[in-house]
């Protein structure tokens, strides 16, 4: 299987409920975010419309990242995700440089939302996922939430159909905009819109082969 995410830019409202969610979830720090939402006008005026892109790591099925890192901390799983391993990473930057989708962010030094830790920043380690525990002086992005994921199918859930092993900003999307499975399913609900709706990637002509599709708006 290659988990694969389709989000469809006539639904988009650009509310960025995903890039909320996906911070809330993943206890990700203050200034880095792995869900972005560019916004952009689009025609002449009077005839102008706003539009919506969003841009979680694309997890290429040819990754840039994982060709550049000197230490094997970015890794590329079987079933196509690419996440870091924060205890390989040593903070060269060479990823960020590398992703022509400016998915990844440098850690450069540890923050808090209020300037002491909270409640929410001291939230234990040992309940997180490898990749929520931040590491200063490392590089972070997108993971799928692959610990979702991970645990969904340990317990016999779908991922893209069970809300508790699909990625977060999928299942809180308020449009409905994305919609999350198997790439290699034919008969999966990603694989059909992306036939029948004539999906396409951001910078195909990379080669890189993105696991995110968009719908055209």
């Amino acid at each position: 299987m290659r988990w694969a995410m389709v989000i469809d830019l006539k639904r988009c409202s650009g509310c960025m409920t995903c890039s909320l969610t996906c911070k809330l979830e993943n206890f990700i720090p203050p200034g880095i975010f792995w869900n972005r939402v560019y916004d952009y006008e689009i025609g002449e005026y009077p005839a102008v419309s706003r539009r919506f892109l969003p841009t979680p790591c694309m997890h290429c099925k040819k990754p840039a990242c994982v060709d550049v890192c000197p230490t094997g901390a970015t890794t590329q799983r079987a079933d196509g995700i690419v996440y870091v391993d924060y205890k390989k990473c040593v903070g060269c930057g060479y990823c960020v440089l590398s992703c022509p989708y400016r998915s990844r962010t440098l850690y450069k030094e540890e923050k808090y939302y209020y300037g002491e830790p909270t409640l929410y920043d001291k939230f234990p380690d040992e309940l997180r996922a490898d990749y929520q525990k931040y590491k200063a002086g490392t590089t972070t992005k997108c993971t799928f939430c692959m610990a979702r994921i991970d645990s969904g199918l340990s317990q016999g859930l779908k991922p893209g159909t069970d809300p508790q092993a699909t990625p977060i900003c999928v299942i809180n999307c308020i449009t409905a905009a994305r919609t999350f499975g198997d790439m290699d399913d034919p008969n999966s609900e990603v694989s059909r819109l992306i036939k029948e709706r004539k999906g396409y990637r951001l910078l195909e002509e990379l080669g890189t082969e993105p696991s995110v599709w968009y719908l055209p708006g």
